[in-house]
């Protein structure tokens, strides 16, 4: 007759049913992440492979792409002046935008985290033009630039100054859209800020020990501590002010004399004005080439300047 151990069936029983239960769960796991992730493969992954593919086609919107190898690219590099134009004028406002928008953010997380009476107030003030809309703010940067009745203008008036042309001028443009990119540096501080809460206050008391004053913090604690945050912000700027389009778009249409003419706002001109999509995708690429590039470059950079709490570079 044959005998049974009542262990080793029990074992088997729970293995079993331990190993249907995890499979179950696995399958709702992925029922769970597969909206997610066919999204990213259809919505992102997709488009990007196209548009590498059709960078290498000549493909006028309505009509039939035809295969071109590398001629959009050869065309960019060597042909086409438009395209090193706006090259140049995104990078000058980049140059010009970046550190002074990453000093004033840092400022005003420096000042606003005193502790001072109506401290929520005067953060909520600073933070709420980052998320007011593009295109309200470029409205409204038109009238603070008209050179006949702007604000500016007025404010030089009554210092006795002489009026400027702002966004009409082919010298002032760009850096008129520097000083406009101040008024949305509003969640770059908010990072800031949340950095400085996370300074240990032992460090500054060493300081002040050591006979150290206000300065001695700043530079010897705050912004070593700050260096993590700094290379965030700096990565986001950057990526963000090579893509400037919206303010161009909306207050000069890249004048006067292409003196705004950004590389987004070229690549948009490119592909829905133009309907040369093939030349847009190779436009795009490049610029994506030039942000990687810059990108690693500052992660690179970041080993000598950053510094963490737990001593490592």
């Amino acid at each position: 007759m044959a005998t049974f151990d009542l262990r080793t069936l029990g074992a088997k029983t729970s293995s079993g049913g331990l190993t249907t239960q995890r499979r179950r769960e696995a399958m709702w796991a992925w029922l769970c992440v597969a909206p997610a992730v066919l999204g990213f493969a259809l919505l992102s992954v997709g488009p990007i492979v196209a548009s590498f593919l059709i960078s290498f086609t000549d493909w006028p919107i309505v009509s039939t792409p035809h295969w071109v190898g590398l001629d959009n690219y050869r065309q960019m590099f060597t042909s086409d002046p438009l395209f090193w134009q706006s090259l140049k004028v995104s990078f000058i406002y980049s140059l010009g935008s970046v550190p002074l928008d990453m000093l004033f953010a840092f400022a005003l997380a420096v000042l606003l985290n005193q502790k001072i009476r109506g401290l929520p107030i005067f953060r909520t003030i600073f933070y709420l033009p980052s998320i007011i809309p593009y295109i309200a703010s470029s409205v409204l940067f038109m009238w603070f630039f008209n050179p006949d009745f702007g604000l500016l203008n007025a404010i030089l008036g009554v210092f006795g100054l002489p009026k400027l042309q702002w966004i009409y001028s082919t010298t002032l443009v760009i850096p008129s859209l520097i000083l406009m990119s101040m008024w949305g540096v509003g969640g770059m501080m908010i990072i800031f800020l949340a950095g400085l809460q996370g300074v240990p206050r032992h460090l500054y008391e060493a300081v002040e020990v050591d006979g150290g004053n206000a300065w001695h913090k700043l530079w010897h604690v705050t912004v070593p501590m700050l260096t993590p945050v700094i290379l965030f912000n700096l990565v986001l700027s950057i990526i963000g002010a090579l893509q400037t389009f919206t303010q161009a778009y909306v207050m000069t249409q890249g004048g006067p004399d292409n003196a705004s003419l950004f590389y987004v706002l070229y690549l948009y001109r490119t592909a829905f004005q133009e309907g040369q999509m093939g030349y847009a995708s190779a436009l795009a690429w490049v610029l994506f080439v030039i942000i990687v590039v810059l990108s690693v470059l500052v992660f690179r950079s970041s080993g000598r300047w950053v510094y963490y709490e737990g001593g490592e570079k």
